[in-house]
C-alpha cells in the first residue's frame, strides 16, 4: 500500500513505485513451441520419432559419463524404440482419444481465453485429430511445464463440460514437447502452414486460417535457416 506524507508520495514508496517500473522494463519474455498429442496417439518410442525425457549419448557425440536430453530445438529425435512403445501401450487405461472439428474449435477458444487470463501472447494454433502445436510468448519465469499444463488442464475443462469426459479420463498424453524458439516466424509458419490435414489453423495475425494452405511439403523462406521449419510433429 502506497504511504502519503503531505500529499506526496514517502521517499520509500517512490524508490518502491521505481522499482516495480524497473521489473516491469526488465521482464524477459520467451517464446515457445508447445506440442502434445491427445491420449495413446505418439507414444514414446514411436516410429514416426518423439521427444522423450530418455538421457543418453548418442554414437557421435564426444565419450561422457553424462548423459543428456536431446530436447532442444534442432537437435534431432529419438529414433523407435519399440520396447517403449510397447510399455507405453500396456500402460492405457482406454482407447486412444482423437478430436474433431466441433472439438477443434472449443479448444481453439479455450487456449485463447487461457492465453489472455495468463497475460500470454498466444502466435499460432494448429489442431490436429491426434496432437496439437502451439506458438505461446510468455515471460521467462514462467516454467514451460506450467505453460503446456496449463493450456491442457483448461481445454479438458472446456472439453469435459461440452463434450463429457473420455473413458482414459484424460484427453491428452503425459507431458509433451517445450521447446524455446529461436525463430519465431519460422515456428509460426511450421505451426501453421506444414501440418498434415489439419482441422483447425489460426495465427495472431490472421485469425482462422484455411486449412488447405497446409502441407508438410511447404518450405519457409527467409534470410536464415530455421530448425522450426522442418520439424515433425512429437
Amino acid at each position: 500500500r502506497l504511504a502519503y506524507a503531505g500529499g506526496s508520495l514517502t521517499r520509500e514508496a517512490r524508490l518502491r513505485r521505481r522499482l516495480a517500473w524497473k521489473l516491469a522494463e526488465e521482464t524477459v519474455m520467451t517464446t515457445w513451441l508447445l506440442t502434445s498429442t491427445f491420449y495413446g496417439q505418439w507414444l514414446p518410442g514411436d516410429k514416426r520419432g518423439s521427444v522423450t525425457n530418455v538421457r543418453d549419448r548418442r554414437p557421435d557425440e564426444a565419450p561422457s559419463y553424462v548423459r543428456h536430453e536431446h530436447a532442444q530445438v534442432g537437435e534431432v529425435y529419438e529414433a523407435a524404440m519399440p520396447g517403449l512403445e510397447r510399455a507405453s501401450r500396456a500402460l492405457l487405461k482406454g482407447e486412444p482419444v482423437s478430436v474433431d472439428l466441433h472439438q477443434a474449435e472449443q479448444l481453439l477458444e479455450q487456449f485463447l481465453e487461457t492465453a489472455q487470463y495468463r497475460g500470454w501472447t498466444l502466435h499460432a494454433v494448429s489442431i490436429m485429430f491426434n496432437h496439437i502445436h502451439l506458438v505461446v510468448e510468455a515471460p521467462s519465469d514462467v516454467g514451460k511445464s506450467k505453460l503446456l499444463a496449463d493450456f491442457k488442464s483448461y481445454g479438458s475443462r472446456r472439453l469435459n463440460r461440452v463434450f463429457g469426459e473420455r473413458e482414459s479420463e484424460t484427453w491428452w498424453s503425459e507431458g509433451g514437447s517445450c521447446r524455446p524458439v529461436r525463430n519465431t516466424p519460422a515456428a509460426i509458419f511450421y505451426v501453421c502452414h506444414r501440418q498434415p490435414n489439419p482441422l483447425l489453423v489460426w495465427s495472431l495475425e490472421r485469425g482462422r486460417i484455411p486449412v488447405a494452405e497446409s502441407h508438410p511439403d511447404n518450405v519457409y523462406r527467409s534470410d536464415e535457416s530455421s530448425d522450426e521449419s522442418s520439424e515433425p510433429p512429437t
